[in-house]
Protein backbone atom coordinates (compact mmCIF):
# COMPACT_ATOMS: atom_id res chain seq x y z
CA UNK A 1 0.00 0.00 0.00
CA UNK A 2 3.08 2.34 -0.17
CA UNK A 3 1.91 3.94 -3.18
CA UNK A 4 -1.55 4.60 -2.24
CA UNK A 5 -0.55 8.39 -0.95
CA UNK A 6 0.68 8.83 -4.09
CA UNK A 7 -2.13 7.53 -6.03
CA UNK A 8 -4.59 9.16 -4.40
CA UNK A 9 -2.94 12.75 -4.66
CA UNK A 10 -2.08 12.52 -8.48
CA UNK A 11 -5.94 11.64 -8.92
CA UNK A 12 -6.91 14.45 -6.63
CA UNK A 13 -4.23 16.92 -8.88
CA UNK A 14 -5.53 15.61 -12.58
CA UNK A 15 -8.88 16.65 -11.75
CA UNK A 16 -7.09 19.92 -11.82
CA UNK A 17 -4.85 20.03 -14.22
CA UNK A 18 -3.86 16.56 -15.44
CA UNK A 19 -1.16 17.94 -17.80
CA UNK A 20 1.13 19.75 -15.06
CA UNK A 21 0.52 15.95 -13.53
CA UNK A 22 2.08 14.27 -16.05
CA UNK A 23 4.94 16.92 -16.92
CA UNK A 24 5.95 17.16 -13.05
CA UNK A 25 5.80 13.20 -12.17
CA UNK A 26 7.54 12.81 -15.50
CA UNK A 27 10.32 15.10 -15.12
CA UNK A 28 11.20 14.42 -11.38
CA UNK A 29 11.41 10.48 -12.51
CA UNK A 30 13.82 11.74 -15.27
CA UNK A 31 16.05 13.69 -13.24
CA UNK A 32 16.13 10.99 -10.88
CA UNK A 33 14.75 12.63 -7.92
CA UNK A 34 11.89 9.75 -7.76
CA UNK A 35 12.29 6.42 -7.99
CA UNK A 36 8.36 5.44 -7.84
CA UNK A 37 7.49 7.13 -11.24
CA UNK A 38 7.62 4.45 -14.32
CA UNK A 39 9.64 5.27 -17.42
CA UNK A 40 6.79 5.79 -19.43
CA UNK A 41 6.01 9.06 -18.04
CA UNK A 42 9.50 10.20 -18.37
CA UNK A 43 9.59 9.32 -22.50
CA UNK A 44 10.73 12.68 -23.88
CA UNK A 45 7.16 11.95 -26.54
CA UNK A 46 5.44 12.17 -23.44
CA UNK A 47 7.33 15.36 -21.38
CA UNK A 48 6.62 17.49 -24.63
CA UNK A 49 3.12 16.69 -25.32
CA UNK A 50 2.34 17.27 -21.88
CA UNK A 51 4.43 20.30 -21.70
CA UNK A 52 2.63 21.68 -25.15
CA UNK A 53 -0.85 20.86 -23.55
CA UNK A 54 0.27 22.42 -20.06
CA UNK A 55 0.62 25.43 -21.84
CA UNK A 56 -2.36 25.43 -23.86
CA UNK A 57 -4.29 25.18 -20.68
CA UNK A 58 -2.42 27.83 -18.66
CA UNK A 59 -3.70 30.06 -21.33
CA UNK A 60 -6.81 28.81 -21.76
CA UNK A 61 -8.21 28.66 -17.92
CA UNK A 62 -7.03 32.26 -17.46
CA UNK A 63 -10.43 33.48 -19.74
CA UNK A 64 -13.71 34.04 -18.23
CA UNK A 65 -16.19 31.47 -20.23
CA UNK A 66 -13.57 29.61 -22.23
CA UNK A 67 -12.23 28.49 -19.03
CA UNK A 68 -15.68 26.81 -18.42
CA UNK A 69 -15.58 25.33 -22.02
CA UNK A 70 -12.05 24.22 -21.37
CA UNK A 71 -13.48 22.19 -18.27
CA UNK A 72 -16.44 20.64 -19.34
CA UNK A 73 -14.55 19.39 -22.85
CA UNK A 74 -11.97 17.96 -20.16
CA UNK A 75 -15.05 16.09 -18.27
CA UNK A 76 -13.63 13.14 -19.01
CA UNK A 77 -9.88 13.53 -20.15
CA UNK A 78 -8.98 14.07 -16.12
CA UNK A 79 -10.63 11.15 -14.60
CA UNK A 80 -8.82 9.08 -17.34
CA UNK A 81 -5.75 10.67 -17.13
CA UNK A 82 -5.94 10.28 -13.23
CA UNK A 83 -6.61 6.51 -13.18
CA UNK A 84 -3.91 5.94 -15.90
CA UNK A 85 -1.12 7.52 -14.15
CA UNK A 86 -2.40 5.79 -11.01
CA UNK A 87 -2.34 2.29 -12.92
CA UNK A 88 1.08 3.42 -13.89
CA UNK A 89 2.64 4.08 -10.48
CA UNK A 90 0.85 1.10 -8.84
CA UNK A 91 2.29 -1.23 -11.64
CA UNK A 92 5.44 0.42 -11.16
CA UNK A 93 5.81 -0.49 -7.59
CA UNK A 94 3.55 -3.49 -7.96
CA UNK A 95 2.52 -2.94 -4.16
CA UNK A 96 -1.40 -1.96 -5.09
CA UNK A 97 -3.41 -4.16 -7.38
CA UNK A 98 -3.73 -1.96 -10.74
CA UNK A 99 -7.47 -1.82 -11.14
CA UNK A 100 -8.03 -0.71 -7.26
CA UNK A 101 -5.60 2.22 -8.14
CA UNK A 102 -6.88 3.27 -11.39
CA UNK A 103 -10.47 3.22 -9.67
CA UNK A 104 -8.94 5.35 -6.61
CA UNK A 105 -7.31 7.83 -8.82
CA UNK A 106 -9.86 8.17 -11.48
CA UNK A 107 -12.72 8.81 -8.55
CA UNK A 108 -10.52 10.88 -7.00
CA UNK A 109 -9.69 12.68 -10.05
CA UNK A 110 -13.44 13.47 -11.28
CA UNK A 111 -14.49 14.29 -7.82
CA UNK A 112 -11.75 17.28 -7.96
CA UNK A 113 -12.64 18.14 -11.68
CA UNK A 114 -16.38 18.55 -10.54
CA UNK A 115 -15.19 21.08 -7.45
CA UNK A 116 -12.65 23.17 -9.92
CA UNK A 117 -15.62 23.55 -12.67
CA UNK A 118 -18.48 23.71 -10.91
CA UNK A 119 -16.04 26.93 -8.66
CA UNK A 120 -14.99 28.52 -11.87
CA UNK A 121 -18.54 28.33 -13.02
CA UNK A 122 -19.17 30.25 -9.93
CA UNK A 123 -16.35 32.71 -11.25
CA UNK A 124 -17.70 33.66 -14.33
CA UNK A 125 -20.97 35.23 -12.75
CA UNK A 126 -18.43 37.97 -11.55
CA UNK A 127 -18.38 41.02 -14.09
CA UNK A 128 -14.18 41.25 -14.02
CA UNK A 129 -11.87 38.83 -15.81
CA UNK A 130 -9.65 39.00 -12.69
CA UNK A 131 -10.78 36.44 -10.37
CA UNK A 132 -10.41 34.22 -13.52
CA UNK A 133 -6.97 34.44 -13.47
CA UNK A 134 -6.57 34.28 -9.67
CA UNK A 135 -7.90 31.39 -9.17
CA UNK A 136 -5.94 30.04 -11.98
CA UNK A 137 -3.03 30.93 -11.16
CA UNK A 138 -3.84 29.39 -6.97
CA UNK A 139 -4.93 26.08 -8.86
CA UNK A 140 -1.63 25.86 -11.10
CA UNK A 141 0.94 26.51 -7.92
CA UNK A 142 -1.34 24.08 -5.24
CA UNK A 143 -1.31 21.42 -7.88
CA UNK A 144 2.53 21.99 -8.35
CA UNK A 145 3.15 22.36 -4.75
CA UNK A 146 1.41 19.33 -3.87
CA UNK A 147 2.93 16.97 -6.39
CA UNK A 148 6.29 18.08 -5.43
CA UNK A 149 5.64 17.88 -1.78
CA UNK A 150 3.98 14.66 -2.78
CA UNK A 151 7.15 13.13 -4.11
CA UNK A 152 8.79 13.29 -0.86
CA UNK A 153 6.41 13.15 1.90
CA UNK A 154 3.36 11.29 0.29
CA UNK A 155 1.62 9.98 3.22
CA UNK A 156 1.34 14.19 4.41
CA UNK A 157 0.87 15.43 0.85
CA UNK A 158 -2.46 12.90 0.82
CA UNK A 159 -4.02 13.76 4.05
CA UNK A 160 -3.32 17.75 2.82
CA UNK A 161 -5.07 16.90 -0.74
CA UNK A 162 -7.91 15.07 1.12
CA UNK A 163 -8.58 17.91 3.29
CA UNK A 164 -8.74 19.94 0.23
CA UNK A 165 -11.11 17.95 -1.94
CA UNK A 166 -13.01 17.73 0.96
CA UNK A 167 -13.32 21.61 1.58
CA UNK A 168 -13.61 21.82 -2.33
CA UNK A 169 -16.78 19.95 -1.79
CA UNK A 170 -17.86 21.78 0.73
CA UNK A 171 -17.91 25.28 -0.97
CA UNK A 172 -19.05 23.67 -4.04
CA UNK A 173 -22.24 23.43 -1.94
CA UNK A 174 -21.75 26.67 -0.99
CA UNK A 175 -21.47 27.83 -4.23
CA UNK A 176 -24.51 26.52 -5.71
CA UNK A 177 -27.26 29.07 -6.20
CA UNK A 178 -24.26 31.07 -8.10
CA UNK A 179 -23.64 27.92 -10.83
CA UNK A 180 -26.96 27.89 -11.21
CA UNK A 181 -27.08 31.41 -12.55
CA UNK A 182 -24.22 30.97 -14.77
CA UNK A 183 -25.83 27.89 -16.05
CA UNK A 184 -29.20 29.89 -16.74
CA UNK A 185 -26.69 32.97 -18.23
CA UNK A 186 -25.12 30.30 -20.69
CA UNK A 187 -28.51 28.90 -22.08
CA UNK A 188 -29.67 31.97 -22.10
CA UNK A 189 -26.83 33.31 -24.55
CA UNK A 190 -27.34 30.30 -26.79
CA UNK A 191 -31.09 31.35 -27.14
CA UNK A 192 -30.22 34.46 -28.20
CA UNK A 193 -27.72 33.21 -30.59
CA UNK A 194 -29.45 30.86 -32.01
CA UNK A 195 -32.34 33.06 -34.27
CA UNK A 196 -29.66 35.44 -34.92
CA UNK A 197 -27.50 31.97 -36.60
CA UNK A 198 -30.82 30.78 -38.01
CA UNK A 199 -32.14 34.33 -39.30
CA UNK A 200 -31.14 35.91 -42.69
CA UNK A 201 -30.80 34.70 -46.02
CA UNK A 202 -27.59 32.60 -47.18
CA UNK A 203 -25.40 34.71 -48.87
CA UNK A 204 -24.90 34.18 -52.81
CA UNK A 205 -21.49 33.16 -54.31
Amino acid sequence: MSVLPLVFTSGWASGINAYAVVLLLGLFGATGLTDEVPGSLQRTDVLVVAGVLFLCEAVADKIPYVDSAWDTAHTVIRPVAGAVVAVLLAGGSGSLPELAAGAVGGSTALMSHLVKAGTRMAVNTSPEPFSNVGVSVLEDLGVAGIIIFAVFHPVAAAVIAGVLLLLGLLVLVFLASRIRRFLRRRARRREERRPAGAGGPWPHG
